[in-house]
């Protein structure tokens, strides 16, 4: 489908470009060979035409990105500018630009513009030891996106923001990033019921964003994603946030050295086989810390249970009603007790005035990922005891 490919094609040009630190004029070769072995985990071998250098710019001319066993990926010409050495034999480099893309398959087309990053670094040894061994990038973005069909537009945002900055002393690094201004159809959806139900909705178009932040310290391994929302007008914002320990910059490589090992393996089979074992092994060592689901309502639910009753030939309040009822008897065969009695009273404050929910994971202390396995092979109804978890409406 073009507009999976494109993005595809899109998104891949940014990945590049955190891999694309300047090849510098001296020898253009040396960038390309440093940027592959840098970037091995992912699978991904870069290639290019030709190589153009004016002063501190370079120029990818032609340049393809390859996954392992893949077909290449035509990216175009890349240029980067403010192409500088560190001193220890890589590289640094303001700015990278992509080509805008304009595409067109049958009746789809899908443009987009403004594609850079900026701050790229390269190591001269990518080992992943520390930072300064790995590939690092500040900034990314987009200007507009937009999608259309038969000359309407489907979808479309104002752009794709990122930034990525490092804590002193390299103790860690936090993150964020946005998609803007996201505009989407739904009327283009070809379920008859589907397309049915949104127009009951009134949801033929939405409008909102998506917000997303967090930060990794190295020392422990602590990895949490604060923010990752979808918040859209008329329908509500849904929030995620997880964190875990132990994913530190040793538990890094040994996922790279089991991948590069996989993708070494000719027996694609057998090599996926065992990878698998390794990254089950490997969860092992991580630590489960909290997680959070949460979402406040903007006249969503309300609107659902209007047509969802109507299709029972009830009105939205019967419908609250009868749902309350059903809840108990659903989460009855959990054989979790607590948890059942705080579901049942979290349901019917919503039900009576929607406004939030939220379901939370927060146990006392960190919890071992194999004590949860256990728990969820040995005695599953346990598990909410063990991570903490509690359900709550309209806080």
């Amino acid at each position: 489908m073009l507009y999976n490919r494109t993005l595809r094609k899109m998104f891949a040009s940014v990945a590049l470009a955190a891999i694309a630190s300047p090849a510098f004029a001296l020898d253009g070769a040396d960038l390309v060979a440093k940027l592959n072995a840098a970037n091995s985990a992912s699978g991904i071998t870069v290639t290019y035409g030709n190589i153009a250098v004016d002063g501190d710019t370079l120029t990818l001319q032609a340049a393809k990105v390859t996954p392992t066993g893949g077909k290449a990926l035509e990216i175009g010409d890349i240029t980067l500018e403010g192409v500088g050495e560190d001193g220890d034999g890589g590289y640094t480099v303001e700015t990278v630009s992509f080509p805008d893309i304009n595409k067109t398959e049958g009746d789809t087309t899908i443009v987009a513009s403004d594609i850079q990053l900026g701050g790229l670094t390269i190591p001269a040894k990518a080992d992943g030891k520390t930072l300064d061994t790995m590939l690092f990038y500040e900034t990314a973005s987009t200007g507009p996106i937009m999608v259309t069909n038969k000359g309407k537009e489907v979808f479309s945002t104002s752009g794709i923001a990122g930034r990525v900055e490092r804590r002193a002393n390299d103790a860690g690094m936090d993150f964020d990033g946005s998609v803007s201004n996201i505009k989407a159809d739904l009327t283009t959806i070809q379920d008859p019921k589907g397309k049915d139900t949104i127009e009951k909705l009134g949801l033929q178009t939405i409008e909102g964003k998506i917000d997303m932040k967090g930060s990794w310290e190295l020392g422990s391994g602590l990895f949490s994603v604060d923010e990752y929302a979808f918040d859209f007008n008329d329908v509500g914002r849904l929030n995620l946030a997880f964190a875990i320990s132990g994913y530190t910059l040793d538990f890094m490589n040994t996922m790279r050295e089991a991948v590069e090992t996989a993708q070494a393996n000719p027996n694609k089979e057998e090599a996926n086989n065992a990878l698998g074992m390794s990254m089950l092994g490997m969860l092992q060592q991580l630590t489960f810390n909290s997680a959070e689901i949460s979402f406040n309502d903007a006249s969503l639910t309300k609107k659902v249970l209007d047509v969802v009753g109507a299709e029972q030939g009830v009105s939205g309040d019967q419908m609250a009603q009868s749902l309350k009822g059903l809840v108990p008897l659903m989460i009855a065969q959990l054989n979790m007790p607590e948890l059942q009695n705080q579901i049942s009273q979290a349901v019917n404050t919503y039900l009576d005035d929607p406004k939030s929910l939220k379901i939370t994971a927060a146990p006392a202390n960190p919890v071992p990922f194999p004590m949860i396995m256990g728990a969820a092979m040995g005695a599953p109804n346990t598990i909410p005891q063990v991570l903490g978890v509690t359900v709550t409406a309209n806080e």
